[in-house]
């Protein structure tokens, strides 16, 4: 039987670990990551909640490959255009969560935690600003503890262009989740196709008649799902090399 302490058996998330396979897993390999994103609309083939689900399970798997431990996904973001969109619950401003990042690496830094690394499913502009001004505020200081942070749009020659609830947001959660990507809820495209020739991060798809409404980035019908593993494992390798780095 196996010891329940021994950081080979343990989850990488943090939730689910006792203070001993919590110290176990950091002492091989000392590194936190603190996943997040917003609560948004993306469309009718995928849940509000796909950016942190995402880089929640981006973290779990690079800290299954590099160790560490993973935090509960924080659901808080600000910036880009769906603000007004259904069901989206974002932030109007980003002092809140830059203070809760900021006391979370704090308390991580007391507990022992050497490395951080701060990785946002959404990612806006502004949200790409945030999560970076709390990392960098954070090196400036004393503290033995260095934060990375980044936003999924950052990853560098992905082998799908990140978009908005397009096929590569739409990819990486069917390798993460597949029974919540449901394309077949969007319009059929053989009745219902996109504009020839329009720009695929055009205005015209916040129209509420556009058959890709709120959907911007390549169309997701017809989904190449053997594209969803290895657009996930660029991610996971991208991510697990920030926590070296870190």
């Amino acid at each position: 039987m196996s010891d329940p302490t021994a950081a080979t058996d343990a989850s990488p998330a943090i939730e689910r670990l006792s203070p001993e396979q919590i110290e176990a897993r950091l002492a091989l390999a000392s590194i936190a990551y603190l996943p997040l994103g917003s609560l948004e609309f993306h469309g009718p083939h995928l849940p509000i909640g796909l950016d942190a689900l995402t880089a929640y399970g981006i973290c779990l798997r690079a800290a299954e490959q590099r160790g560490g431990v993973v935090l509960p996904a924080y659901y808080q973001a600000v910036g880009g255009e769906h603000s007004r969109y259904p069901w989206t619950l974002m932030s109007d401003t980003p002092e809140a969560i830059e203070a809760l990042l900021g006391e979370s690496l704090a308390r991580l830094s007391e507990l022992g935690v050497r490395r951080a690394v701060i990785l946002s499913g959404h990612f806006a502009e502004e949200q790409r600003e945030l999560v970076e001004r709390v990392a960098d505020r954070w090196n400036g200081t004393d503290a033995p503890l260095r934060a990375v942070a980044r936003t999924l749009g950052q990853a560098p020659t992905p082998p799908v262009a990140p978009d908005h609830a397009g096929r590569f947001e739409s990819l990486v959660l069917h390798a993460l989740s597949p029974e919540l990507v449901h394309v077949g809820a969007l319009p059929d495209p053989a009745t219902h196709p996109a504009p020839a020739g329009e720009d695929p991060y055009g205005q015209d798809r916040h129209r509420a008649d556009h058959p890709l409404h709120g959907v911007f980035g390549a169309d997701p019908r017809r989904l190449d799902t053997e594209s969803a593993e290895p657009l996930l494992a660029h991610l996971v390798d991208w991510v697990a090399g920030l926590a070296e780095a870190g």
